[in-house]
């Protein structure tokens, strides 16, 4: 399996992986640590792993099995966690319900 894949298969059953890179030199391991804790909760069952990986030059980029879902750089900012959340939830159980993270937002809002 190539490096940064991630994926795979336990017990007869496929996992999935996130890595969470994180820039050293801007202190951002404790975001990237809460963000990993909040996927581990809602996806407890879907997730076999979640990495968190140390980069430099302002990183700070979410993958799923390879995939890119977030990039600070070039996305303009931290990923949303509630958009962040439905995108790994569209690819790894998407006949999941998030909840309220879920909903849209009304037209009075």
């Amino acid at each position: 399996m190539a490096e940064g894949c991630g994926g795979g298969v336990v017990n007869g059953e496929p996992f999935h992986r996130v890595e969470i890179e994180y820039c050293t030199q801007c202190r951002w391991l404790l975001r990237a640590a809460w963000i990993a804790q909040e996927l581990l909760t809602t996806f407890q069952d879907q997730l076999g792993e979640v990495a968190l990986r140390p980069g430099q030059g302002g990183a700070f980029r979410v993958r799923l099995n390879g995939e890119r879902l977030s990039d600070r750089a070039t996305d303009g900012g931290f990923p949303d966690l509630p958009l962040l959340k439905q995108k790994i939830r569209d690819r790894v159980a998407p006949e999941r319900d998030l909840g309220h993270s879920d909903r849209k937002p009304t037209a009075g809002a």
